[in-house]
């Protein structure tokens, strides 16, 4: 998982409020990572405190009932009907409590962390998929013949893993200039088109 949720934030580069920002001078939270302060650091922070946080697991994700529509009022809530419970809620709820962080019950690191990795699960397919197969995690796949898993894990992480063993040398730093390059040089004009209206399908 290492690899996985590490590549999660790998190109989030904001830098983190440094010791001195954080609520009441306390040191960043357990098993966050300070290396240069990069906020990709925390990016899988959330999926390592569900235990801390079990409230949170629905906000992870919004599926929906196989229409590939997404609405809020009828799709962001947990298995319990709480509504507000889904990745579109998540984002919501923390990036209000960063714009009033001046709150007294709100950490802006734990809010920052949390809103960071929701960004990146709402960018990934199987985040917002289908209910009835709870975004893949029930579609049991064998991964190279050896492996039996299901395709959300092989999305999340082990794709990740193999193509940063076989193309990379189990080198994230490589991998991550690769991406970078793609992102600005490949498809740089293809998103200044998006950014202009224009689809750059």
């Amino acid at each position: 998982m290492a690899q996985g949720g590490t590549l999660h934030g790998v190109l989030d580069r904001p830098e983190l409020p440094d010791e001195r920002g954080l609520r009441g001078g306390d040191e960043p939270p357990a098993g966050v990572g300070r290396r240069g302060g990069e906020l990709a650091e925390t990016c899988s922070w959330a999926d390592d405190e569900r235990r801390r946080y079990p409230w949170s697991g629905s906000l992870h994700f919004a599926d929906t009932p196989g229409d590939c529509q997404f609405f809020y009022d009828r799709d962001c809530h947990n298995m319990n009907g709480e509504k507000d419970m889904c990745v579109v809620g998540g984002i919501n709820n923390y990036t209000t409590a960063l714009m009033n962080s001046s709150a007294p019950l709100v950490d802006p690191t734990i809010s920052l962390m949390f809103l960071a990795h929701f960004v990146g699960d709402i960018h990934q397919p199987l985040h917002c998929g289908n209910t009835a197969d709870f975004g893949g995690n029930t579609i049991i796949v064998h991964w190279y013949n050896t492996t039996t898993t299901n395709l959300h894990r092989v999305w999340d992480l082990d794709i990740i893993q193999k193509a940063m063993k076989d193309f990379y040398n189990d080198d994230l730093s490589i991998m991550t200039q690769v991406i970078m390059q793609n992102i600005t040089v490949r498809y740089g004009e293809r998103a200044a088109g998006v950014r202009r209206g224009v689809c750059g399908c």
